[in-house]
């Protein structure tokens, strides 16, 4: 496992940090850091996913911010240069969005993107 990074590679709002930390102490098991990774799917090419986890993989870098620790693969990490989790409140409902300056299209649901 690599060390933690000092560069923002990915950074997290305080309003989602705050969201991450309440669902962590929920979960039964008590994870230890979030990661946000990026996956092949979705009708533009790439698609977003976040989820739970105890350790970190050896190609994890782990970004800590705002009390969260993330982990990112390295694949991932070429996708995520300069993004950000926040999470948004609206009378559509509610949830995390990734704002990601590298993304050159998404597809009209918002569930999947490419870039150049």
């Amino acid at each position: 496992m690599s060390n933690t990074q000092t560069t923002k590679l990915l950074t997290i709002t305080p309003k989602a940090a705050e969201k991450v930390l309440t669902f962590m102490k929920e979960e039964a098991d008590k994870p230890e850091f979030l990661r946000v990774y990026v996956q092949g799917g979705g009708c533009s090419g790439l698609s977003y996913g976040m989820g739970f986890e105890q350790k970190a993989e050896e190609d994890d870098m782990v970004i800590e911010e705002n009390g969260v620790k993330m982990l990112i693969d390295s694949y991932s990490a070429d996708y995520l240069k300069g993004a950000n989790v926040d999470y948004i409140e609206s009378l559509m409902g509610a949830g995390f969005k990734i704002n990601n300056p590298n993304v050159t299209k998404s597809c009209s649901c918002g569930s999947s993107f490419s870039t150049s």
